[in-house]
């Protein structure tokens, strides 16, 4: 199966500033994100820069990048004009691999791929896997999300659903045995022209609320097929330490 993965990557970042070009075991993370979901197998794996500087690094070391706005609102308005770009077909299975997960799994962005390929009723693909831990359930930066019998996202939300009444009295969120919550994990895969229409939706008022985009296609009546992942993905970086816990991982032998 064909595919393309799309990485956007955004110089500008509150928490840690020029994030994409932080050196991690002397290459831009942004550069790791694209070698490690090179491995998925993909036929190509791009990076989406805001910026000339992620551009420049990207191509020293042999990363495919196209250079896109710098005033997108969001990560998928910029990949709908990578989208535009690269010429890509409506049917064209895309991918999009945050710039910030140098520890992405390939076999991850393999089957988030493969979902949407074969879910025909469905206009994206993601990911989750279980929460076993009730700190993890009530933190408001851990998105959950609720599934439907054929695997259908019913609802992502940063509270912690399913709520379980009766192993929650005391007013604490606690995991449910009989039905586990999940974590969402922010990896989607769309066919190429869904993803260039979405800038074009009316935001929801639910996505505003919760801050969480992906919200947006389930008010418009549209269908997200989530893959559940045996195991939690390898750490992100949001934080200078986020960063100095991955650039640990990678000296010790990880890559």
């Amino acid at each position: 199966m064909k595919f393309t993965v799309l990485i956007p990557a955004r110089l500008a970042s509150t928490r840690l500033p020029d994030k994409p070009l932080a050196d991690i075991a002397g290459r831009p993370m942004v550069v790791r994100v694209a070698e490690r979901a090179s491995r998925s197998g993909a036929e190509a794996v791009v990076v989406a820069a805001d910026d000339a500087r992620i551009e420049q690094a990207c191509r020293a070391h042999g990363v495919r990048c196209v250079l896109t706005r710098a005033d997108h609102a969001s990560g998928s308005d910029r990949l709908a004009e990578a989208c535009e770009l690269l010429g890509l077909d409506g049917d064209d299975v895309v991918v999009n691999v945050q710039g910030d997960e140098p520890l992405i799994d390939p076999d991850l962005v393999r089957d988030t791929a493969r979902l949407v390929a074969a879910r025909s009723d469905c206009v994206m693909s993601t990911a989750a896997h279980a929460i076993t831990d009730a700190e993890e359930l009530r933190n408001p930066n851990v998105v959950k999300v609720v599934l439907d019998r054929h695997g259908l996202a019913l609802y992502f939300s940063r509270a912690p659903i399913p709520w379980w009444r009766d192993g929650s009295a005391s007013g604490h969120a606690q995991p449910a045995p009989e039905v586990p919550p999940l974590r969402h994990i922010g990896i989607y895969g769309y066919r190429a022209g869904y993803l260039r229409g979405f800038p074009r939706l009316e935001a929801a008022p639910v996505e505003r609320t919760e801050a969480l985009e992906q919200l947006r296609v389930l008010w418009h009546g549209h269908r997200i097929a989530v893959h559940v992942a045996d195991v939690a993905p390898g750490p992100g970086v949001d934080t200078p330490a986020d960063l100095a816990r991955v650039r640990a991982l990678f000296a010790s032998g990880v890559s």
